[in-house]
C-alpha cells in the first residue's frame, strides 16, 4: 500500500482511519429557492441520447401537473437550451441569477444561456467546471420545484463527483444503448453511485430497437438488448426501453422537445 497523504477522497483503500467525503459539504441553497427532490440522469459514454432524454423526462413530469427545472451540469457540452428552443440569456436581479423559461414553464439553467455565443468553447479545469455548478444550485433562483434534472456529462470524473457530494441528489437515472461495450460502461456508473450511496432509480435504454412503420416489426439495429441482466443483477426495478425515432432528433434540433410524446418516459416520470 503507498504511504498515507491523509486524502480518503483520492483513496480506494479501508483502513480503521478512513473517513467518508472528508471535507466535503453540500452546497447550500439560497432563500429563493426551495427544491424537492433532484433526480441526475447520466451516461457511462457519450453519444447515447442523454440530454434528449432528460429533456423529455422533464416534460412529462411538466405535463403531469409539477413544476420542474433542469440543471445542465454538462459545462463542456450543454445541450439543453438548443433542446429547448432557448435562444434568449439568462438574466440576473442584481442579488441572483433568473432561470430561462421554457413555452411550457420549465426553469433551465445552463452555460450557454450565459455565452456570449452558444458556440464558444468551455476550456475549463475540473474544479472550476464544479465551481459553476454550485453557482447554479446556489446563485440561481428556482423559486418551489417539484423535481429537478440535472443533466450530468458522461463518465465518472470530476463533475459527476461534484454533482454527488455538493447536491442532495435523490436518486439517478441512467441512460444506455444496446451494445455490450456500453453495458460494461454503466456498470460503472451503476457502481460510481453505490460507492456515493445514491440509488440507481432506473434504467432507460435508448436506440433499443426500430419500428418499421410499413410492416411494425421491430428490428434490433443496435444488437439484442442487455438492458434486464444490468437491472438483475443490481436489483433495479424500473427500467425503460426507448425506440430509434427520428422525430425526436428533429424536435431536439428545432428545440420543440416538449412537443415529443414519450409513453415510456411519461410512465418513467411518474415512478421518480
Amino acid at each position: 500500500m503507498a504511504e498515507c497523504n491523509h486524502d480518503c477522497s483520492s483513496c480506494g483503500e479501508s483502513c480503521g482511519e478512513r473517513q467518508e467525503n472528508p471535507g466535503v459539504q453540500q452546497a447550500p441553497m439560497n432563500k429563493f429557492s426551495n427544491v424537492k427532490k433532484v433526480i441526475g440522469v447520466v451516461s457511462g459514454k457519450g453519444g447515447v441520447g442523454k440530454s434528449s432524454v432528460t429533456s423529455m423526462l422533464a416534460s412529462a413530469a411538466r405535463k403531469a401537473g409539477k413544476t420542474v427545472a433542469v440543471l445542465d451540469a454538462d459545462i463542456t457540452g450543454p445541450s439543453i437550451p438548443k433542446a429547448f428552443g432557448l435562444t434568449e440569456k439568462a438574466q440576473g436581479n442584481g442579488e441572483m441569477i433568473l432561470p430561462s423559461i421554457t413555452k411550457s414553464g420549465i426553469k433551465a439553467m445552463s452555460i450557454n444561456l450565459l455565452l456570449e455565443n452558444e458556440t464558444d468553447p468551455v476550456v475549463w479545469r475540473g474544479p472550476i467546471l464544479g465551481g459553476v455548478i454550485e453557482q447554479f444550485w446556489s446563485d440561481v433562483c428556482w423559486g418551489d420545484i417539484d423535481v429537478m434534472f440535472v443533466d450530468m456529462p458522461p463518465g465518472t470524473g470530476d463533475v459527476a463527483l461534484t454533482v454527488y457530494q455538493s447536491l442532495p441528489v435523490d436518486g439517478i437515472v441512467i441512460v444506455t444503448s444496446p451494445q455490450e461495450l456500453v453495458g460494461m460502461i454503466v456498470e460503472k456508473a451503476v457502481k460510481m453511485a453505490e460507492l456515493m450511496n445514491i440509488p440507481v432509480s432506473a434504467l432507460v435504454e435508448n436506440m433499443s430497437y426500430f419500428k418499421c412503420p410499413d410492416c411494425g416489426k421491430e428490428h434490433k439495429i443496435f444488437g439484442e438488448s442487455n438492458i434486464d441482466g444490468i437491472a438483475a443483477k443490481y436489483g433495479i426495478q424500473a427500467v425503460a426501453k426507448l425506440p430509434m425515432n427520428p422525430e425526436i432528433a428533429k424536435a431536439c434540433d428545432l428545440g420543440t422537445i416538449e412537443d415529443i410524446q414519450c409513453d415510456e418516459l411519461a410512465e418513467l416520470a411518474k415512478l421518480l
